[in-house]
């Protein structure tokens, strides 16, 4: 299973310095702008070339706070960042309150501004371990879009790190490759060791693939046609060559395979049902009466001939 590791980044930007805008006075007759009034030895404001009185300015002119709603007066200090404005003591973190004046911050989609430290937490992932914030460039795993730390992706079983190991999944925990095998794998029925992955089931037991073999030649049998013999299992070649019976009628092993299963026992002498013939008509002997002479098979009416 592969592992993502994720590293969160966080641009910060440096808004225009606080400033505010020219004021002055004058000695000859001059007007305000908007309401006429004479700006002789009074403070103005210089907006777009234009003079106009400071109660003018702050009515009409002054910009909006982004953080109190309020107008930007002419004597006071104003920042602004991406057309927007503040005051020189509403430019603050809006998790911490920290003044942002001559400070990196974050500006966030939804227009909140925040210190390096909130911004990076506020977009950060938890850790679904120890449920803390992730920071950017910390070491992390994720797994089906959830996120942990190194050090919290641990196993459920030993506790231990498993870092960029493989792993194994119950349910909603996650185990080393060593405690699933402990906890939870079958024992191979021949090697008694865990089947980790794969195997095959025979009789209600499992086998390691590689386990499950051939006793004399040691051929894989999984999707192939064998049988079994005293608790040893045997390829149809090797079991008509070194196991099966031979039929005392047409001398090829009795193996269950192919033409007929059903066999005839007499003495220590074994026939496929289908050889189980009179020596001299050809009569199925199987289920009658029969009379041996030799080697060969006789019906009774025939035996009475010899």
């Amino acid at each position: 299973m592969v592992l993502a590791v994720s590293f969160i980044f966080c641009i910060c930007f440096v808004p225009a310095g606080p400033h505010s805008y020219l004021s002055s006075t004058m000695t000859d007759r001059f007007d305000c702008f908007y309401c006429r009034d004479n700006l002789q030895g009074k403070k103005y404001v210089k907006k777009d070339d234009k003079p106009v009185c400071v109660r003018c300015f702050d009515k009409l002119c002054a910009n909006t706070c982004a953080e109190c709603r309020k107008p930007i007066g002419a004597d006071a200090k104003e920042l602004t960042h991406k057309n927007r404005h503040w005051h020189e003591g509403c430019f603050r973190c809006a998790k911490c309150y920290k003044p942002l004046v001559n400070e990196s911050f974050a500006a966030k989609d939804d227009g909140k501004i925040m210190c390096g430290k909130c911004g990076d937490r506020d977009g950060s992932p938890r850790c679904q371990g120890c449920y803390k914030v992730i920071t950017p460039g910390s070491k992390n795993v994720e797994y089906k879009h959830k996120v942990w730390h190194e050090e919290c992706f641990i196993c459920f079983e030993c506790k231990q790190p498993i870092r960029s190991q493989s792993f194994l999944t119950k349910g909603d925990d996650m185990y080393c490759t060593a405690c699933h095998e402990k906890k939870f794998a079958k024992n191979c029925a021949r090697c008694k060791e865990a089947i980790s992955s794969g195997g095959i089931t025979y009789q209600d037991q499992p086998w390691h693939s590689e386990c499950f073999v051939c006793n004399t030649c040691k051929k894989p049998l999984a999707g192939a046609r064998f049988t079994a013999h005293e608790d040893q299992f045997y390829c149809v070649n090797c079991y008509k060559a070194d196991v099966a019976k031979k039929c005392s009628g047409c001398q090829n092993p009795i193996t269950g395979f192919g033409r007929g299963t059903n066999v005839v026992n007499y003495e220590d002498k074994t026939w496929h049902e289908y050889c189980f013939n009179c020596k001299k008509c050809s009569l199925s002997m199987a289920h009658k009466r029969f009379v041996i002479n030799g080697n060969d098979i006789y019906c009774p009416d025939c035996a009475k001939k010899l």
